[in-house]
């Protein structure tokens, strides 16, 4: 199967930066996709930034210009560099993987969230 690891969340002051890490291991033939949601509280989870394989990035609105999402293919990680952070980024974020096996089987699989406190 997949297993995810992630790391790199905590407290920060607003316009501070974070960098999320998310390392996937186990019986991985192929990563297509790698990204990572968020979930505040009383709210739904919602799509932050996304990468495929071929290198191509999707990023929610409200994060453009100030997250960066970087994949190492090598080591089957992703980043969130999550710069000028504001109070309304204050969630748990949680990595998700779309990846193929070695025995032919797609999965998706979340990582167990992290969370992220922006606050003075």
């Amino acid at each position: 199967q997949v297993q995810l690891v992630e790391s790199g969340g905590g407290l920060v002051q607003p316009g501070e930066s974070l960098r999320l890490s998310c390392a996937a291991s186990g019986s991985i033939f192929s990563i297509s996709v790698m990204g990572w949601y968020r979930q505040a509280p009383g709210k739904q989870r919602e799509l932050v930034a996304r990468i495929i394989s071929a290198g191509s990035t999707n990023y929610a609105d409200s994060v453009k210009g100030r997250f960066t999402i970087l994949r190492d293919n090598a080591k089957n990680r992703v980043y969130l560099q999550m710069n000028s952070l504001e109070p309304e980024d204050t969630a748990v974020y949680y990595c998700n993987v779309g990846a193929t096996t070695l025995t032919g089987r797609y999965l998706e699989v979340w990582g167990q969230g992290t969370l992220v406190t922006v606050s003075s």
